[in-house]
């Protein structure tokens, strides 16, 4: 286990067995049907994981999850279990993961990752520019930078293997991937949840630019919400009270770190570079805010 700050690198869990270490997750076998898995605060940017932690992130990202996967419960259910995570640890290795540990049921993931967008930025800003479009989806010409689009759009992508890149697909290929009645049901589901979440958040002082969406099935081919929800790192986040166009707008999220790291040298491939003390703790704060105007 590597600490820096009160900060949680990696997990070490003795008892259990680590099935994988992504990016931020570190996800243990608890049983056939269950898993546990223990949000780090490690941080990646660039798909390129970072060597230090963010203090306080993993805890962050799962209240906001929780709180997220309770209030979308109704529109689709979710891969949370109800297994208390004292059932399953004891001792330190309790303390260790308290407040960034989930156990859920075992699902089967999709293999598209589902985007939904109410402002145009980032990757999709991009190929606006080349061509007019969002993975396919003719968008109305003369748009600025970070203007909110005429409604919210779906635009998957395709899932990359840790230190590749998402590549933006069109809907046909999520119907090419999926089957027809499954993407329909992706992209409905992806855009009410954005919808709804968006009104909420509007109301508490935060645009949700875009986010993104993780689906599983179960065995008998039922569509859950898996992975995270509406966190600053699925989503960006923007303080609504300092949002102007033409620009990329200040966020809740990791873009501070993305600012950061594009006034490196730094060739975006591994190692990643060292973050120094302000960053780190500016970029620990942003999240923090993001939880608080959110939940409390």
């Amino acid at each position: 286990m590597n600490t820096t700050q009160d900060a949680l690198y990696r997990s070490d869990l003795k008892s259990l067995k680590l099935i994988t270490s992504g990016k931020v997750r570190d996800i243990y076998a608890v049983d056939d049907k269950h898993l546990l898995i223990v949000t780090t605060d490690r941080l990646s940017a660039f798909d390129v994981i970072l060597p230090n932690p963010i203090p306080g992130k993993g805890a962050v990202l799962t209240a906001l999850s929780n709180f997220w996967f309770a209030r979308t419960a109704a529109t689709i259910p979710n891969h949370l279990a109800d297994i208390a995570l004292e059932s399953i640890l004891q001792g330190s290795e309790l303390e260790q993961v308290r407040g960034r540990a989930i156990i859920v049921r075992k699902m089967k993931p999709l293999p598209v990752e589902a985007i939904a967008r109410g402002y145009i930025i980032g990757s999709g800003w991009k190929d606006y520019q080349a061509n007019g479009a969002i993975c396919g989806i003719r968008l109305p010409a003369g748009l600025q930078q970070a203007e909110q689009l005429p409604e919210a759009i779906f635009s998957p992508s395709s899932k990359a293997e840790i230190g590749a890149h998402d590549v933006n697909i069109s809907y046909a290929d999520t119907k090419r991937l999926l089957g027809p009645a499954l993407a329909e049901k992706v992209r409905e589901v992806s855009l009410r949840l954005y919808r709804d979440a968006a009104e909420y958040a509007k109301g508490r002082g935060i645009i949700i630019a875009d986010t993104k969406f993780e689906f599983g099935a179960d065995p008998q081919g039922e569509l859950y919400l898996i992975d995270e929800v509406l966190t600053p790192d699925s989503s960006r986040f923007w303080p609504a009270d300092s949002y102007r166009t033409g620009i990329s707008p200040p966020s809740f999220d990791k873009q501070y770190v993305r600012d950061y790291l594009e006034t490196l040298d730094w060739d975006k491939k591994p190692p990643g570079p060292s973050l120094p003390e302000e960053v780190i703790r500016n970029t620990a704060a942003r999240y923090r805010e993001a939880q608080t105007r959110l939940i409390g």
